[in-house]
This record gives structure tokens, C-alpha cells and sequence, in this order.
């Protein structure tokens, strides 16, 4: 399980963008969006800097990351 701290994020749209790329990544990966923190939990089997950069990607920086 990893947690990110995700700039850029304001509404619904923005969470469903984060967890769509990641789930590009990892088709079974559990992704949970806090709005309020832009925080991201992650669980999943891929490596975490390919989901990082999948999020990047889609707009979204990654700030910090850490195993949890």
C-alpha cells in the first residue's frame, strides 16, 4: 500500500482521472482519492514509480509518496 500527496486535484472528475491512470497501470489495483488532503491510497502489485509517472502523466504531480 503506497500513499501520495497528488497536486492538482478539485473535484470528482480529477479524482476519476487519478484512479483511471492508475488503473491503467494495475487493472486490480485498489485506489482510494481523499479531495480534501490530495492524498491517493494505493494497493496495488505494480511499481509504485510507474503509477507515480501514469498520474504525472495524466496532469496530476506527485509531491511525495511513501509505503504505508
Amino acid at each position: 500500500m503506497y500513499e501520495l500527496q497528488v497536486e492538482g486535484m478539485t473535484c470528482g472528475g480529477c479524482a476519476n482521472s487519478v484512479k483511471r491512470s492508475v488503473q491503467a497501470v494495475d487493472g486490480n489495483a485498489k485506489v482510494d482519492v481523499d479531495l480534501g488532503s490530495k492524498k491517493v491510497r494505493i494497493d496495488t502489485s505494480a511499481d509504485i514509480d510507474k503509477v507515480k509517472a501514469a498520474v504525472v502523466e495524466a496532469g496530476y504531480p506527485v509531491t511525495a509518496s511513501a509505503r504505508v
